[in-house]
């Protein structure tokens, strides 16, 4: 029998159980960011150098000389060209279904003038130039490659430099095929936390990027933490999570095929499941039971199920949702019969997905949304990757004639206030009057 916690709302220390099962620490111990540390400061100091010597040790194959790092775009053309046209199609569906969405998400600039004639508004420009980090150790993600990619280059974004690890110098054409269709512009054959510190800080033949996304294991996220003020990132990610609200009505096995999907990640993942049904969580945890030994994964599976999975007892729907707000979850399943009735009041999730024919796997490879999603609890306060994390903004001001005598009468007055007379002055000359 698979042993994964069992918790009810009900208990006494219901709360404290829950926030212990949640409790992640994303931070990484002090090993691990002197490493990151010392990697940084060579590439900063050595430039390519570093990154070849780094690639012998790390991904143990050893590039002639730095322009071998490169993957030319005809090299990404040629894995397109040669990969079985099933996974053409997919990829294909995959990328329009991500950018008819992606251009949903694009910001405009606006402006307005207030009565007289001051001009104020809001500027919306793409960023130069955008880095991607592609996992390539346990498994390959061409899936990430679309989901970061595609978004970057709907912004506007003038170049999209990927850099893919690559152990024993091997490529994995399904990952190169998915730039090609993304519209990446360059790609390197370099991963770790050295391709991070490439992208932060450029070297000699890979430029320095202003935004860097995507997802990699403990040193690439130490490493992007370790950067971020020279750069953007997009989010120091957890494991992956799915908490699942079913009103019991749902085919168990469909629900217990949910949480296997991301326990199988690893064996930090999280899967939980809540509803107020609890003969529907023995038939669940049945479920889970007879299907496991048909998985794949399953010793990673049963591992993340036995430390951080749980199914969760509540009083009712209105106890569900506060447990799932309480969680904030990187994925929500609402498997329930009217999902639109209820989605409203959900306040904190990455994804939601609705209704019993809505699998987190749709989402996490084809539906449209972005799968790169806040984990950790910090879908409290941020959002999905998307179209505007490769946006900026720059604020409007035209002040008329008459708006800057106004305007300049109550600068003056609060920057005298704050003891900076240059300001005030500044202002007032303008104004054509003296406080």
């Amino acid at each position: 029998m698979t042993d994964i916690q069992r918790l009810s709302t009900s208990d006494s220390d219901f709360d404290t159980r829950l926030d212990g099962l949640l409790a992640w620490e994303s931070v990484s111990d002090d090993r691990v960011q002197q490493i990151v540390a010392e990697i940084i400061r060579e590439v900063r100091a050595r430039g390519d150098a570093a990154l070849l010597d780094y690639t012998a040790r790390f991904d143990r194959w050893t590039p002639a000389a730095p322009a071998d790092l490169e993957l030319p775009r005809a090299r990404l053309e040629q894995a397109w060209n040669t990969i079985p046209a099933e996974q053409r199609q997919a990829l294909e569906a995959a990328a329009e279904r991500i950018r008819a969405y992606a251009e949903h998400q694009k910001l405009s600039g606006w402006s307005y003038r207030d009565p007289d004639g001051t001009l104020l508004g809001q500027q919306v420009t793409p960023l130069d130039r955008a880095g991607l980090y592609v996992p390539g150790g346990k498994a390959a993600y061409p899936s990430s490659v679309l989901m970061n990619a595609i978004p970057a280059k709907v912004a506007g974004v003038a170049e999209l430099i990927m850099v893919v690890p690559t152990p024993d110098g091997e490529l994995n054409e399904l990952v190169l095929a998915a730039a090609h269709v993304a519209g990446v512009d360059r790609a390197f054959a370099v991963g770790g936390a050295q391709a991070v510190a490439a992208l932060a800080y450029g070297t000699e033949t890979i430029p320095g990027v202003d935004k860097i996304v995507g997802p990699g294991n403990i040193y690439v996220a130490t490493a992007k933490r370790a950067v971020f003020g020279q750069v953007g990132i997009d989010m120091v990610a957890g494991p992956s999570e799915i908490l699942v609200i079913c009103d019991g009505q749902t085919d168990p096995d469909w629900i217990a095929m949910d949480l296997f999907s991301q326990a199988e990640h690893d064996e930090d993942a999280q899967s939980i499941l809540v509803s107020w049904d609890a003969g529907f969580l023995d038939r669940v945890a049945a479920s889970i039971d007879r299907l496991l030994p048909t998985m794949e994964r399953a010793p990673i599976i049963e591992a993340a199920l036995r430390a951080r999975g749980a199914l969760i007892l509540a009083r009712d729907l209105d106890d569900a949702i506060a447990v799932a707000n309480h969680i904030a979850p990187e994925h929500l399943e609402l498997s329930v019969a009217d999902p639109e009735s209820i989605v409203g009041r959900i306040r904190h999730a990455g994804a939601i997905f609705m209704g019993r024919y809505t699998a987190e796997a749709l989402g996490d490879y084809c539906a449209g949304p972005n799968h790169v999603l806040p984990t950790s609890r910090t879908a409290r306060f941020s959002s999905p990757l998307g179209v505007y994390d490769f946006q900026k903004r720059s604020s409007l001001i035209m002040a008329s004639a008459e708006g800057s005598a106004r305007l300049a009468r109550t600068a003056s007055v609060l920057a005298r206030g704050e003891g900076l007379t240059a300001h005030a002055r500044s202002a007032e000359y303008r104004g054509d009057f003296e406080a």
